[in-house]
């Protein structure tokens, strides 16, 4: 399997899904740790890839999405931005109803 078929994937099994650096217990860089944080928050489970520990992922999403820094949040398969995107739609009470729509319809 192609790794962009595999994002696809990924993205199609998975409402809510965060491509960061490191995990969400432990992140591997300040981006990352302020969107997982800001995501747990929330309460909405969410899925997560580690794309230090996929280089093929971290490589090949960027092109997939067309958007070139990581964190990476995806909704229903949709790009919705890195952790200054999460912080605002937050902040603004845009992003909750979104994550909680997502997971909803998976339930």
């Amino acid at each position: 399997m192609k790794t962009s078929d595999k994002i696809r994937s990924q993205l199609a099994e998975n409402p809510v899904i965060l491509y960061m650096k490191g995990t969400p217990d432990e992140p591997r860089c300040g981006f990352s740790a302020k969107a997982a944080t800001l995501l747990k928050s929330t309460g909405v489970p969410f899925a997560w890839v580690d794309v230090l520990a996929t280089p093929s992922i971290m490589q090949a999403l960027p092109e997939v999405s067309e958007f070139p820094t990581f964190p990476q949040l995806f909704i229903e398969q949709e790009i919705i931005g890195g952790s200054d995107i999460v912080e605002a739609m937050l902040a603004s009470g845009e992003l909750l109803p979104m994550l909680q729509a997502a997971v909803e319809k998976t339930t």
